[in-house]
């Protein structure tokens, strides 16, 4: 339990890979707070946290508003005590489609819960961790910054996931010294509602040969599990290095 007496806050554990982090990470020994706009499903997410003798408080907020970093920072300091664990999990893939009439609109909102509450998050939380000499952000992306082309239709994703991979790479060296370490993780294809998602509406938004890739994973078993890619994250979060891009198909 290597995080024993560590408090962790992660964003989007109301399900999926976000639950999945909280739950390792309580069963590191940290406490957890919990983020994400729905009540219900966080107060699900603390019953199993607790369930396994952890401890969670749930955080509701909706994260599209970068003003809200603060808040949330500020009750989890408030209820659990300073955070030394910051996991940007909290995304939306939205909007599909093609850049031709595009909605800037909903790119907005995009770039808003991808990339700049996350960094928002680290600017409130990131001094008390210099202060204490120790501290771990880790933004959650995905391999789609390595391969855009594999996803067309949703370039809003792609573009906003490699913002937010640039910005941690910067932050990293910003940070380089002081004992917090800033990390990028690619969770690879996990079975969760953002895959369903895709898989129902991703037809006729998505090109054609991206859309069936979606559906053939699905049918064919190769996804993997929330479980397994919040482990591959968790147990990374010993070590020292800073400014990397993590996969979780890499060895650690």
């Amino acid at each position: 339990m290597f995080l024993n007496s560590k408090v962790a806050l992660v964003t989007g554990t109301g399900r999926g890979i976000g639950r999945a982090i909280a739950l390792a990470l309580a069963d590191e020994g940290a406490r957890v707070a919990l983020v994400a706009r729905s009540e219900d499903a966080l107060a699900e997410t603390a019953a199993l946290v607790e369930k396994r003798g952890g401890t969670a408080l749930a955080v509701p907020a909706d994260l599209t508003d970068p003003a809200s970093a603060t808040p949330v920072a500020e009750r989890a300091v408030a209820g659990l005590g300073p955070v030394d664990v910051l996991i940007n999990n909290a995304a939306t893939v939205e909007p599909l489609g093609p850049v031709t009439g595009m909605d800037a609109d909903a790119w907005t909102t995009a770039f808003r819960l991808n990339v700049i509450t996350p960094a928002a998050l680290a600017g409130a939380l990131a001094p008390r961790m210099t202060k204490a000499g120790w501290g771990r952000i880790v933004n959650v992306s995905s391999g789609i910054v390595a391969r855009p082309t594999t996803m067309i239709g949703g370039s809003a994703y792609a573009a906003t996931k490699a913002a937010l991979e640039a910005h941690t790479v910067n932050l990293a060296a910003e940070l380089d010294g002081t004992g917090v370490t800033v990390n990028v993780y690619r969770p690879g294809s996990v079975d969760t509602e953002m895959q369903e998602l895709i898989r129902r509406e991703g037809e006729g938004r998505l090109d054609e040969a991206t859309h069936q890739r979606f559906v053939r994973h699905h049918t064919e078993g190769t996804l993997i599990t929330p479980e397994h890619s919040a482990r591959a994250l968790v147990h990374r979060l010993a070590g020292d290095a800073t400014g990397r891009i993590w996969d979780v198909a890499d060895p650690a």
